[in-house]
């Protein structure tokens, strides 16, 4: 009996440890703080020329729904947690970019009407892991 009792605790946590490694897998990646605790400033603009309907140098296909950012240094595919206006969003590079003098990021238009912003702005923005 004891024997039975024992290979019920077994089996129920390898079925949650199961469970736990699915859910963690699934889950959206952390604000990964700059150093400090805080998060890094930079200017950001929204639409443009950046971002024309098509592929993007970094193989994204942009339409008016897409939601990405461009960045001159950082690769593509690197998920940024962006907060502009009280909002704060997950996005990701999708190009090469920006080619506005001053602006650090540009942003497509979709994403720049997700967090309202217009014109050149600061956003603050971390990496996302």
């Amino acid at each position: 009996m004891a024997a039975v009792a024992l290979l019920a605790g077994v089996i129920a946590l390898a079925v949650a440890s199961t469970r736990a490694a699915r859910s963690e897998a699934g889950s959206l990646p952390r604000s990964i703080p700059a150093p400090g605790g805080g998060w890094y400033s930079g200017l950001a603009g929204s639409g443009g020329e950046t971002f024309k309907p098509g592929r993007t140098k970094c193989g994204y296909l942009v339409t008016p729904e897409t939601r990405g950012v461009a960045h001159s240094v950082l690769p593509c595919d690197v998920k940024l947690f962006i907060s502009y206006n009280g909002r704060e969003v997950l996005t990701q590079v999708i190009g090469p970019g920006p080619y506005v003098a001053g602006r650090q990021f540009q942003l497509t238009k979709a994403l720049g009407d997700l967090l309202d912003l217009q014109g050149t702005q600061e956003i603050r923005w971390r990496y996302a892991g």
